[in-house]
């Protein structure tokens, strides 16, 4: 087999595609690997270089196969789309990276550490966390509405309207029968799920 110099890994879930090439392109390697199998098949080829698409996962495997001494690139999904020959499969894609990967002009991610990817993670987590307590406070601003409860936008004319809004509240209690220990932040008869109390996410909502 001639020496490889580039690789191309398809990333999956359980079955990764690659494709190793020669200094001129020409492939000498094509081959399926189960996750277990994708570090232990990396461990034992020449070190080279190891192109990816920079998605899902691939920061990890960067890291990864990059301790086993190996160059790993990550390469946007959209400079790799161009080099796709036939339609697409696992087997395409791995060819594509390969070749997108020798290719002097293509730009390259580079690999993120745990640190980098944890920080993101929080800020991603908590943009989630705003966007739901938007989306209960509207929520709740629609019900209180059908009571005649006006109250404006923003968390800060929430939190200002809250005791005012209290008196549609009551008469959505009246409506309810557990209305009441929702107001009261535990919900004592649980529903048609039995006794419990509210969980986390619930109490705080409530607390918005």
């Amino acid at each position: 087999m001639s020496e490889i110099i580039t690789v191309g890994l398809d990333l999956a879930k359980n079955v990764f595609q690659v494709h190793g090439a020669e200094a001129a392109g020409r492939a000498v390697l094509r081959q399926k690997l189960r996750r277990d199998q994708v570090l232990a098949f990396f461990g034992q080829l020449p070190a080279c270089v190891v192109a990816m698409e920079a998605c899902g996962g691939a920061h990890f495997w960067g890291r990864e196969i990059g301790k086993l001494g190996h160059e790993v690139r990550l390469i946007p999904p959209a400079y790799v789309k161009p080099f796709v020959k036939r339609q697409k499969n696992d087997a395409a894609d791995a060819e594509a990276i390969c070749e997108a990967a020798m290719r002097p002009t293509t730009r390259f991610v580079p690999v993120k550490s745990e640190e980098t990817q944890g920080a993101a993670m929080v800020f991603r987590v908590r943009e989630l966390l705003i966007r739901q307590r938007t989306q209960a406070i509207n929520a709740l601003r629609g019900h209180l509405a059908e009571f005649g409860q006006i109250v404006p936008q923003g968390t800060q004319y929430h939190a200002a309207d809250r005791d005012r809004g209290r008196s549609g509240w009551h008469s959505a209690c009246r409506c309810h029968p557990h209305a009441e220990d929702f107001d009261r932040g535990t919900c004592a008869s649980g529903g048609r799920g039995g006794s419990g109390n509210l969980n986390s996410r619930d109490k705080w909502i409530f607390r918005v």
